[in-house]
């Protein structure tokens, strides 16, 4: 179960970049969590995605010598949730479907890999820790990070 968990139900075997699908993944996944509360019940997810994916990584980690292999995507999932929290918000207030708003789910999407794959500034240093903790966190900043890019993305296409 935990390993279920840890690769959001086996997406992270999936070869090459595990870590894109993963991020793929999320996407389609935050809709359903979108459709069934909206925007709150996606950020109690990102909340316990966060909790329930650093435990999963503390337990397949704790034993080996790799303290980030490449198929725990659970904080990819929890990364790209809080990049996509803004598209959820601002459907909410538009009172359109998530999927109205597209551009900002792709916006997101991109943000979000690149802010996880270069690791500028805290990215980098929260993925250096080399723990559990270091896993998770690294997504999350890189999620805040693409959350402001998609934010940017909607003040210059509609304004405030």
């Amino acid at each position: 179960m935990i390993r279920a968990i840890a690769t959001v139900g086996y997406v992270g075997l999936i070869k090459p970049a595990p870590g894109t699908w993963g991020s793929l993944a999320a996407i389609p996944l935050a809709w359903l969590v979108f459709l069934a509360g909206g925007w709150l019940a996606l950020a109690v997810g990102c909340v316990a995605s966060f909790a329930i994916g650093w435990w999963a990584t503390l337990k397949l980690t704790q034993s080996g010598t790799d303290k980030d292999p490449s198929y725990i995507v659970i904080d990819e999932l929890a990364g790209q949730w809080i990049a996509l929290l803004p598209v959820a918000i601002g459907a909410t207030h538009a009172q359109a479907g998530f999927w109205q708003l597209w551009p900002g789910v792709v916006t997101a999407f991109i943000a979000f890999r690149l802010f996880d794959i270069w690791k500028p500034g805290p990215v980098g240093w929260a993925d250096r820790r080399g723990d559990a903790l270091g896993v998770m966190l690294d997504d999350v900043i890189a999620g805040f990070g693409a959350a402001l890019c998609v934010m940017a993305g909607a003040w210059i296409a509609h304004g405030l």
